[in-house]
């Protein structure tokens, strides 16, 4: 084993010794389906596609991912297109900036990369409600992925803007997009071929008049295909099944695309990274390659889901498992888009199928990380001090009631207090601070189906406050319409439901609302807090703060928000990209809140996504 890591870590040194080459893709092509393969400006073309998705990689990183792309031997790049990346709320679009998606397909023109496009709008992807902005859910009578009015109008709006800024880049237009998905997996969902036939409609009104295709996992794919369509299968990559497969559903013949091969797998919250040895598909991607099937590796480079867009998914077994931050995925390009043991393998496959004569690109060498001595975040914002106006009514109100779409909700009410009972939070989604008179005395989790909890309260009038995170709204199955969040129902104590709220909206889009004092420690392990510093860089170069001693929150550098951590794991760092990072003093922003007194962190130069911890228990239950 140790011999077979020098030999990577030499390969991945001479292989930076030259420059890797770039060849644009440039004049005018033709892209087509043959009846075994796809025909590229007349001639067969294999497809070997990877999947990199924009929101989850800093724009000015793109360029770097995509030169990794090509020297594994990629001639194609896969992406989904976000909807609530791109209307976060309704009629307001945005596609600019890190959410620039045409400079994204630009660039990997200016590479030599050609696209395939997945604007679906459904993406699943362990993205916040599949892709769904949530605003939808506040739509009268919205139901996504069918052929309801309100859904389809909503649908219509967002791929006609799409379409605008990118059918304008597809290979029949002179760009480089080969081809564009519609739906996504619909057949693990349902089997209405009409409602199929209107998503094919609405794509080409929007501009999308060259080749489209429907992709679904193999058992599924029956259901999920429209007749007429390239069908592609996801997850299956024995060769002979993928060809019977495929011909049965187009007519005897192909091409043959595996639209997902899986060569590793995501993580959640609570549960043992996921981790796929290379040697275990190196083999499986040589037979596919070699049997002359098309592919895109899902995912090629994961990176990170940054802020709240992480997803979740719910099992009526195991409940609800909301996804991490770091979207590593254990693909051949690691979180910080570097060339990994699997990244070698699959190019050493990769190579052994190029046409006589062509050679890869070099692989860049790997990017240079740095060690921050730990520093103090010396000033603080505890949350209950800097709360907006309240919204009042005599029950809890939900996320989508309040209009807001990611982050926390602080729902507060005073009761009359020298009693002892359960406290109930009636369908919580999806976690809760449970503070009394301002401090905090036990968390309720959603993942472990806790929804109450016994409580002494002291005499008095007592103010009971309950801080609600949105841990990730559903992004697969049945339940995608069942994602409102906060505290959907009631709360009740010793029996008796709780009136007269008020709901304080907390989405943290931004910290620059809050009102820093410096830190002095007095009442800082009481309630949740917010902390600030910083620290000096003379190298700009990758980090990962190393959150283990912390307790659950979020952290930002510079204004970015770079995702969440929790103790729990398997995540136990944030990466913190060069990217972001400037020479001289760098900004630092943690929300803590479950351990207010942690005030030092620290950036160390590798990742730890393996390593479970124990959760905070706050085991007080009772506030003299």
């Amino acid at each position: 084993m140790k011999k077979k890591y020098i030999y990577i870590a030499l390969s991945l040194f001479l292989c930076a010794k030259a420059p890797a080459q770039t060849q644009p893709i440039n004049g005018s092509h033709t892209f087509a389906l043959g009846d075994e393969a796809f025909m590229l400006d007349g001639k067969p073309f294999q497809m070997i596609s990877g999947e990199m998705h924009y929101p989850r990689v800093p724009r000015a990183a793109w360029r770097s991912r995509m030169k990794m792309a090509k020297a594994m031997g990629l001639n194609t790049i896969g992406t989904y297109v976000f909807w609530n990346v791109h209307e976060p709320q309704k009629g307001k679009f945005s596609f600019s900036g890190e959410d620039d998606i045409t400079e994204f397909v630009n660039i990997a023109k200016q590479e030599g990369l050609w696209v395939v496009l997945r604007p679906s709008p459904y993406v699943c992807a362990e993205w916040e409600f599949g892709g769904y902005p949530y605003w939808l859910q506040n739509e009268k009578g919205l139901v996504v992925r069918s052929k309801e009015t309100q859904y389809l109008k909503e649908y219509e709006a967002y791929i006609k803007e799409v379409g605008k800024r990118l059918a304008p880049l597809q290979i029949n237009h002179g760009g480089n997009i080969l081809m564009v998905q519609i739906e996504n997996e619909y057949g693990s969902y349902g089997s209405d071929k009409e409602y199929l036939a209107i998503n094919q409609r609405m794509f080409k009104e929007a501009g999308f008049d060259g080749l489209l295709y429907t992709c679904d996992p193999a058992a599924d794919l029956v259901a999920g295909h429209l007749p007429g369509l390239m069908p592609a299968v996801n997850g299956l990559d024995d060769p002979a099944k993928v060809k019977t497969l495929i011909r049965e559903n187009h007519n005897g013949k192909g091409p043959f695309y595996i639209a997902e091969w899986y060569p590793a797998w995501f993580d959640w919250w609570g549960t043992t990274h996921h981790t796929v040895p290379a040697k275990d598909y190196a083999s499986k991607l040589d037979g596919v390659l070699g049997a002359g099937i098309s592919i895109n590796m899902y995912m090629f480079h994961g990176g990170t889901t940054r802020g709240f867009m992480n997803g979740a998914n719910y099992k009526e077994t195991t409940a609800f498992e909301p996804q991490i931050s770091s979207y590593d995925y254990d693909a051949p390009l690691d979180e910080a888009g570097n060339a990994t043991p699997k990244f070698m393998a699959f190019r050493e496959v990769i190579e052994k199928h190029l046409p006589a004569g062509k050679k890869l690109p070099a692989v860049p060498a790997a990017k240079p990380t740095v060690s921050v001595p730990a520093f103090k975040l010396t000033q603080q914002a505890v949350l209950l001090s800097n709360l907006p106006a309240a919204v009042k009514n005599a029950t809890p109100l939900t996320f989508e009631d309040l209009n807001q779409d990611y982050g926390y909700v602080l729902y507060r009410t005073k009761l009359t207090g020298g009693k002892s009972g359960l406290l109930k939070l009636t369908d919580l989604r999806d976690y809760a601070v449970v503070m009394v008179n301002g401090k905090m005395i036990g968390t309720l989790d959603r993942r472990l189906k806790q929804d109450g909890m016994e409580v002494n309260l002291p005499k008095g009038e007592v103010t009971l406050d309950l801080l609600v995170e949105n841990m990730g709204r559903i992004n697969f199955g049945k339940f995608l319409l069942q994602n409102k969040k906060g505290i959907t129902e009631n709360v009740s104590f010793a029996g008796n439901e709780l009136k007269g709220w008020q709901m304080y909206s907390l989405p943290f889009a931004d910290t620059k609302a809050l009102k820093f004092t410096a830190a002095t420690g007095k009442n800082s392990n009481e309630s949740p807090v917010v902390r600030k510093g910083s620290f000096t860089l003379s190298n700009v170069a990758d980090t990962y703060f190393d959150m283990e001693s912390w307790g659950k929150g979020v952290v930002w550098v510079n204004g970015h928000n770079l995702g969440k951590y929790w103790g729990i794991g398997p995540q136990q760092t944030v990466y913190v990209p060069a990217e972001w990072l400037k020479k001289g003093a760098n900004e630092v922003v943690v929300l803590e809140l479950l351990k207010p007194e942690q005030t030092e962190l620290q950036g160390i130069q590798k990742p730890v996504l393996d390593k479970l911890g124990k959760p905070t228990i706050l085991k007080i239950s009772a506030v003299k």
